[in-house]
Order: C-alpha cells, then structure tokens, then sequence
C-alpha cells in the first residue's frame, strides 16, 4: 500500500482544513486591501505577527488542557498573574520584562498552591481553581486601585493588562514571543510521548518509570508562559480563549492527538492573525476581544459543521436514521403480511399498513416507494422483487442474530454488543458468520 493509500478519509480531511485556512489567511491581506483601504502599517504587521504566532503556541498547548479537562485551568492561572504584574510594578517599574517576570511568578505560584489544596485538603480541582482565580485576582484589582491612587505617571495604561493593549506591541516583543514560543514547541515536540501518555493514560505513564508530577509540572508551566507571553495581547480575562478556543474547535474534526495540536495551532494563528487585521480596519474595535471573536466563531462553525461530530451532521444523520427505521419496520409488516396471505407479492391494504405502522408508516412507504422495493397498485401495496429480496435478507439477519444469542458462548463466537438493526456479517468474522449460518442450516434457531 502506498504512502496516499495509506491515508484515511479522516486525515485528508484535516489536512484539507489546514490549506483552506492558510489560503484564505493568504486572502485576508488582498482582500482588506481592495475592499477596505486597508495599510498594513508597522503597527498592523507587527500586531497580525504577534498575534499570529501567541495563536498557535496557544492552540497547541491549549489541546492537553481541553482533553485533560482542565479549561478552568487556564482561566485561573491568567487571573492569577494581575497580582504579579502589580507586585513587579511597584518593586521594578513600568518596564515590560520584570511586569511579565511578575505575573509568570504569580501564576506559577497560584498553580503550586491549587497543587497543595488538592493535597491537604477535601476540595476538588474545580473548586481549588475558584477559590485561586477569584482571590488572586481580586488582589491585583486592590492593588491596581492602590497602584493608581499614587501620584505616578508611569502607572498610567497599568490596567490594560486585564484587557490587553495590542497597540503597544513593538517588535522586540514579538521576537520574545516568538523566541519563547519556539522553545516551547520544541520542548513539546520532546516530550510528546510522555506529554501523550500522563494525558490519556496516567496510570500506565507511571508503571512505566515516567514521572507524572514532573511531567504535569512542566506542561502545567508551559501553559503559564504562554500566557504570561500573550497579556498584553490578550489581558488575563481573555487569554484563556486563545488557549481553549482552538482546541475545542479542533477537537470536532479529529480523533487523533498529532492532527488535533496542529489543527489547534493553525485555528490559533487564523484567530490571532486575522482578529488583528480586523481590529485594524477601526480604531475603535478591540484587538484582543476581536481574535477572541474570531476563535468563538471557529468553534461555531466547528460544532455546528465537523462531520461526526457536528450539529447539523448529527441531524442529518438523525433524519437518515429515522427514515431507515421507518423503511424497515414497513418492510417487515408488508412482508409478513403479504406471507399471511398467500404470497411475498400479495397485496397489501393501505388501510392496514398505515394503521399499523402509525405515523411511521408513511414515511416508510415513501422510502421503499423511492427506492423501488414497493409498488402501489390495484388492491394495495406490492412487493416488488428487489423488496422481496430485501424482506427475506432482514428476515435471515434476524434468524443469525437469535442463533448467536443463543448458541454464542457454546460455539466461542466473539462477543458483541447485539443490534438487530445492524447486519451481524458487519460485526462478526467472516469465519464466525459461516459457523453461524451452519448452525442455523441444521434448524437450531427458534
């Protein structure tokens, strides 16, 4: 088998989602341009460029925090860091590096102190968070309100770390984003068989050697950088979209964990990227709320249209089932019917096969109708020969299905979970279904 036979429906899929998106992020700047007259000025680049790449480090990080079920996680880690950024404010100033030194202490702290919460204590994880990201950040609101009280100018714009301030973005912070961004993806591509394992499968991580509190501290701090690094993106309210929202999206399309980090990051950089772009067209619309928005409405478009997944195909698939319901619930009283009397191709009154059937019934007819397995003529409905076919074939399902029931454990058949809706040849071996049907041929069913 070849290396593209070799890949499934599924993973085309995915990787058809990633070209369409890198396209229309290709568009998204000619297309600004002619409608909207829109510069790309230094500002406008170097925000679209941080915001671009704080996406996909936080949609690839943001994937072991959504299947961990640790959402609340990051939410509480980014409240976390306005004491921090508060603390360092009044020790070091208004420069950026010790403001962001401060609030990646403060969060890294709050995580050690759910750590010992959880420890001593009865509490649960989700009330553990609570409690952090409600007094954590109820303190760097009072001493943000004590910071602006002082008679300072320079803590002037302090409070924009709650919401982000995208404007004041310059390129040296975009390379530190970028620099720190790297050695987290490498660090993730290191350790991504033990990042895989302590997520799905902590037991068997450790009976293994790995070391599953080093390795949930490490990610647990990675997860902090990155939001240390996208505050002033993003502020500590709405960063822990950009770390949840891409993954949550990605999750509808894929069940494997290598696709979904990649499909989340690009999500992230899609926000990141063309949230700014957007936010560049007004000065008046909000560069962090506005990536947000554009992952929100990832994640909409994800739930509502992800096959397998997705709303409207969950609907579809609802219809289609009700309609083969119908179809064969029909089938079967118009077969045995039609026995009752005489022949497979005996009349069937209409009157009774709706009275029958209920409301079920006319949309079973109009299946079988369409389908050709049924004829309505002179004394009723008929069966034409591809519904006799049909009829007998459910009927032989049905006779192997109560063999197995009854004979499974005697003649050492797999087990399976019995659905006579289902064709048993589509969940047995084909050597399990041959003893089946010997045994049926000896008139050992009921």
């Amino acid at each position: 088998m070849t290396a593209r036979a070799a890949i499934s429906r599924d993973d085309r899929r995915v990787w058809l989602i990633i070209a369409a998106i890198a396209l229309v992020s290709l568009l998204i700047i000619p297309f600004s341009q002619a409608l909207f007259g829109l510069r790309f000025t230094y500002t406008v680049r170097v925000v679209a460029l941080g915001g671009s790449f704080l996406g996909l480090i936080s949609g690839a990080l943001g994937c072991f925090a959504v299947l961990r079920r640790e959402s609340l996680l990051g939410d509480a880690l980014s409240h976390a860091a306005l004491p921090g950024v508060a603390i360092a404010f009044l020790l070091a100033g208004r420069e950026l590096s010790p403001l962001l030194i401060g609030a990646g202490i403060a969060s890294w702290l709050s995580l050690r102190f759910v750590a010992a919460l959880l420890a001593t204590t009865r509490l649960k994880q989700d009330a553990a968070l609570g409690i952090v990201l409600a007094s954590w950040f109820a303190a760097g609101i009072a001493l943000l309100a004590y910071i602006q009280s002082i008679p300072d100018a320079s803590q002037a714009g302090l409070d924009h770390f709650i919401f982000g301030q995208a404007a004041a973005i310059i390129e040296s912070d975009v390379r530190l984003v970028m620099g720190v961004g790297l050695i987290i993806l490498c660090l993730l591509a290191l350790l991504w068989k033990e990042f895989k394992l302590v997520t799905f499968d902590a037991e068997f991580a450790g009976a293994n050697g790995i070391r599953i509190g080093l390795i949930n501290t490490l990610l647990s701090t990675l997860i902090v950088v990155t939001i240390v690094l996208g505050l002033q993106l993003a502020g500590v309210i709405l960063m822990v979209g950009m770390l949840i929202a891409p993954g949550v999206a990605a999750r509808q399309w894929t069940h494997k964990l290598d696709q979904m980090v990649i499909l989340a990051a690009v999500f992230g950089a899609f926000s990141g990227g063309v949230g700014a772009v957007i936010s560049a067209l007004d000065s008046d619309i909000p560069t962090g709320p506005t990536i947000i928005v554009v992952a929100f409405a990832l994640v909409l478009l994800s739930l509502a249209l992800a096959p397998g997944r997705g709303l409207l195909w969950s609907r579809l698939r609802q219809r289609s089932n009700r309609r083969a319901f119908a179809a064969r619930n029909t089938l079967r009283n118009l077969y045995r019917y039609a026995l009752a009397h005489g022949a497979v191709n005996a009349p069937v009154p209409d009157s009774f096969i709706r009275g029958v059937g209920d409301r079920g019934a006319a949309l079973g007819l109009r299946e079988l109708d369409g389908a050709g397995h049924v004829r309505l003529g002179e004394g009723g409905w008929r069966l034409s020969q591809s519904g006799v076919k049909l009829a007998r074939r459910d009927i032989h399902n049905q006779q192997l299905w109560d063999t197995y029931r009854l004979y499974a454990h005697e003649l050492a058949l797999p087990n399976v979970a019995e659905d006579r809706e289902r064709e048993i040849a589509s969940l047995l071996p084909a050597e399990a279904v041959a003893i089946l049907e010997a045994k049926l041929a000896e008139g050992a069913a009921p």
